[in-house]
């Protein structure tokens, strides 16, 4: 029998083992210190927030294995809680005498994060080496016996982004790995992010092949290009482009298919990608999931089907209870005004409607040949076919009933998305109209055909209706056969003003002209922004001697210079025209005052 003696000594023993163990595990927890001289060997580190292959062990005999993001949030959090419970240390390097093995030719991270042996999407590594995937680090893991049969000793953590040495077991600290980091998790601050259109610097890949951020290759996995070139048309709208590159602004979604969007976006516009494409195997995989299989690889599928299903659901996954509207309706939503008419003794119905997009009909094609036995290219203008708004022309429908259309636009998008329905299904098989749209590339002025309110409730609500001149900025073309053929698009690089031809991987510089010259199927058009004038009755004086320019740059003022040696701004200049001059001398513009 212990005597009480005994027992108080044993609990004093564990008291103080315990004491000791916890400010190892708070020292260990720190990030490691800026040392003055060459110490390889760094404090201690937790398992806390890494699982070993037991526990994922254990979560797949409970059918963990194909577990949704937010499953495998909670089971990280329980992996974790276990993990500290456990109080495994492990020391952190600085140094690795195998970081000369990484090869970062092979390294590939657009794919799914399986193991390669399990299958696995529990506590997932890349290997450095030969950038295969394994499932933990533990003495029985995956990883850990690849490390000893294949030799390949740095490994990566997908989650975490921690660098490990296998099979010595101690994390890797060295900032020659954050290249590495950076292209698995892609980052943008809001400066970058607001340069992104400006920037017209060329990056390079790994194989020395140059590419321009934002518009590298898409892979066509297998008959995926109807995702490709709506990818690609999306990737111009800039406020849409800009949420989706800073993750905060989405970060309490709960969607896979948000994140999975973000992610794909960020690899788009990374300027320090190791290759000049991406693959969207991993977003490919969250429309599935999120479609129910509607949109699956494999299947060739409707870019316009498509793009209104990705709209309308990143909008719903978006939108929370405290508002209804998300950056897809900011970008988007217009309005309808649709005047129904089924019979005359039911009357007239009027409503309000929201839109996306707008359906455009295509006249028939001839039938014909012309004298020199040649068939003719029908081609019709965009102005013909957009009077369908303009709130007189009727348009008969027979489905669900038939009636008597009439729509008219009461409020325009800052983006708006144009569908050529060129498809039309019999009960025999699918028609393709070969006719082709006669539309401008830059300064499509809609309000001559599309009449708006003179007059509303609010300064924005007016600013949205009465600004109708837009550009265009992408636009998808269908070639071949219905059912049969390919989807390419036009887009605009906004930074150089310059159109590229992109279909898959291929991405080429093209003129403005060609733009125009094909089967166009969607386009997504921009509205212009309008610049206020300066204020002031007769103008401003800008206090610039004239004296400070040269001759040369002086015959370059589009402004009057005033009498005593100043430059007059007229009222009528913009205000752009003001930064200009001030970009230009920067501190040397100390005042402006009315003239």
């Amino acid at each position: 029998m212990k005597t009480k003696r005994q027992d108080v000594e044993n609990n004093s023993e564990d008291e103080e083992l315990h004491l000791k163990k916890q400010k190892l595990i708070e020292y260990s927890s720190l990030s490691p210190p800026q040392l003055g001289f060459d110490n390889p060997l760094l404090p201690l580190a937790t398992y806390d927030d890494d699982e070993d292959q037991d526990v994922g062990k254990k979560a797949e005999e409970n059918g963990s294995n194909n577990h949704d993001e937010e499953d495998d949030e909670e089971e990280d959090h329980n992996n974790g809680f276990v993990e500290g419970m456990r109080n495994r240390m492990i020391e952190i390097r600085r140094d690795c005498p195998y970081l000369d093995t990484v090869n970062r030719q092979v390294l590939d991270f657009d794919f799914e994060r399986f193991c390669s042996v399990s299958l696995s999407n529990l506590n997932v590594y890349a290997c450095l080496v030969c950038g295969k995937y394994f499932q933990g680090r533990g003495q029985k893991s995956h990883a850990y016996t690849h490390s000893l049969e294949a030799g390949h000793h740095v490994y990566i953590n997908l989650r975490t982004e921690k660098v490990y040495c296998l099979p010595d077991g101690y994390e890797i600290n060295d900032p020659s790995l954050d290249d590495i980091r950076h292209v698995l998790n892609p980052r943008f601050n809001k400066d970058q992010v607001m340069q992104l259109d400006r920037n017209r610097q060329w990056s390079r890949a790994l194989d020395g092949s140059d590419y321009l951020p934002g518009m590298v290759g898409l892979n066509n996995i297998k008959e995926t290009d109807f995702v490709n070139v709506t990818i690609q048309s999306l990737m111009r709208v800039t406020p849409l482009r800009n949420f989706f590159l800073i993750p905060e602004n989405y970060a309490d979604s709960k969607s896979v298919l948000v994140h999975r969007f973000g992610e794909l976006t960020r690899k788009i516009w990374h300027a320090r990608n190791f290759k000049g494409q991406v693959s969207p195997h991993e977003f490919l995989q969250a429309v599935m999931k999120a479609s129910k299989k509607r949109f699956r690889i494999g299947v060739q599928s409707d870019p316009v089907e498509f793009m209104s299903w990705l709209l309308n659901t990143l909008h719903s996954d978006l939108k929370s209870s405290r508002t209804k509207n998300s950056i897809i309706h900011q970008c988007f939503q217009g309005e309808l005004e649709v005047v129904k008419e089924i019979n005359v003794k039911d009357g007239v119905d009027v409503s309000r409607m929201p839109f996306l997009m707008l359906g455009l009909d295509l006249p028939p094609p001839p039938l014909f040949k012309d004298v020199m036995e040649k068939n003719i290219i029908p081609q019709v203008p965009l102005f013909n076919i957009l009077k369908k708004f303009d709130g007189e022309s009727v348009t008969e429908v027979v489905r669900p009933r038939i009636a008597r259309m009439k729509y008219r636009v009461t409020k325009l998008p800052q983006y708006l998305i144009l569908h050529m329905r060129r498809f039309t299904k019999n009960n025999f098989f699918v028609e393709k109209n070969p006719t082709l749209v006669n539309f401008p590339v830059k300064n499509l002025e809609l309000k001559d055909y599309i009449p708006l309110p003179a007059s509303s409730s609010s300064k924005e609500e007016e600013r949205g209706r009465s600004n109708s001149k837009y550009d265009l900025i992408a636009n998808i073309v269908h070639d071949g056969k219905p059912g049969e053929g390919s989807y390419r698009v036009f887009v605009q690089r906004k930074s150089e003003e310059l159109w590229y031809e992109m279909q898959d991987l291929h991405v080429t510089e093209t003129l403005p002209q060609m733009v125009a010259l094909s089967e166009a199927y969607m386009q997504i058009y921009e509205q212009q922004q309008q610049q206020p004038a300066c204020p002031g009755p007769q103008g401003r004086l800008l206090h610039v001697p004239t004296s400070q320019m040269s001759i040369t740059f002086l015959k370059m003022i589009p402004f009057p210079i005033a009498p005593l040696g100043f430059i007059r701004l007229p009222f009528s200049a913009s205000i752009s025209k003001l930064c200009w001059l001030v970009q230009e001398f920067g501190s040397a513009v100390p005042e402006i005052e009315n003239a």
